[in-house]
């Protein structure tokens, strides 16, 4: 799988040196290098790449703005560059895939690429998945009618789903990998992440938040609870049809009559 890739930069050393570390990953294919917003800009617009190293601070429109230039589009996966550390927060705000300071890392670039990898992969199963539907339900309606039930395509589906989750807290960017969070209580349009050893709070609604996790692995158990079901290591039965979820943690959480059945469904 090839990566096409543009890299933006008003400081043509600095594309030079991030053009040298990036000969390392053979995947990656560098189709445009540009000194301005403006120019980026175009340039996306025409190529459509996959990836977009971005300086932050350029003259005229800053990396910011060339996000903001890019919103009628289906954008790229954007990795911020910059020497300025104050701007972390506002990049991921801008759901850039990583953050890079300068000079870059060779190790701490690796890492991006293959985050970036991850992330295409993901991607492109879905894409896939869509155009396997388009495809069924004109030749083949009742296999696309099983696969629109969940029926089919699982592994694939799956790959649609977050594996880290930014959950921005008091003032820092915590990466979260969806793993280690146990539960997850819903506050009105906050939810309150729980990983076993952390609390993180994340400003997001419930209905949201279900949408980028795996729905094999996390049910809700409550109108405000959601659990990670490969983290309970315990059922207990209680009164009126209601029973407690015991997790890995130790911690305890109550299943609604009205959520029984669904969490009965994968807790064996």
């Amino acid at each position: 799988m090839t990566i096409r890739t543009i890299l933006v930069d008003d400081e043509p050393l600095a594309i030079q040196g991030l053009e040298l570390r990036l000969q390392a990953h053979d995947d990656i294919e560098i189709i445009e290098k540009c000194s301005n917003g403006r120019e980026a800009i175009r340039a996306i617009k025409t190529h459509k790449p996959d990836l977009v190293f971005l300086d932050i601070q350029m003259p005229g429109f800053d990396g910011f703005s060339v996000v903001q230039g890019l919103m009628e589009v289906e954008p790229p996966l954007f990795v911020f560059v910059t020497a300025y550390g104050d701007h972390a927060l506002r990049a991921f705000e801008a759901q850039a895939v990583d953050y890079l300071m300068k000079p870059v890392e060779e190790a701490r670039l690796a890492d991006t690429i293959e985050r970036v990898r991850q992330r295409l992969s993901e991607k492109r199963g879905v894409e896939e998945v869509e155009k396997l539907k388009e495809v069924l339900a004109e030749h083949a309606p009742e296999a696309a009618a099983d696969m629109a039930d969940g029926s089919g395509g699982d592994t694939v589906s799956a790959n649609r789903f977050e594996k880290l989750i930014n959950i921005k807290d008091r003032g820092q960017i915590f990466r979260v990998d969806v793993d280690t969070i146990e539960r997850i209580d819903a506050a009105g349009d906050y939810m309150c992440i729980y990983t076993g050893d952390n609390t993180l709070i994340l400003r997001e609604t419930m209905k949201d938040l279900e949408k980028r996790l795996d729905p094999r692995r996390f049910q809700r158990v409550h109108r405000s609870t959601i659990v990670n079901l490969d983290l309970v290591k315990q059922v207990k039965p209680h009164t009126n049809g209601e029973c407690f979820l015991v997790l890995n943690s130790g911690a305890s959480v109550k299943v609604s009559r009205s959520y029984r059945d669904v969490v009965a469904r994968f807790v064996h």
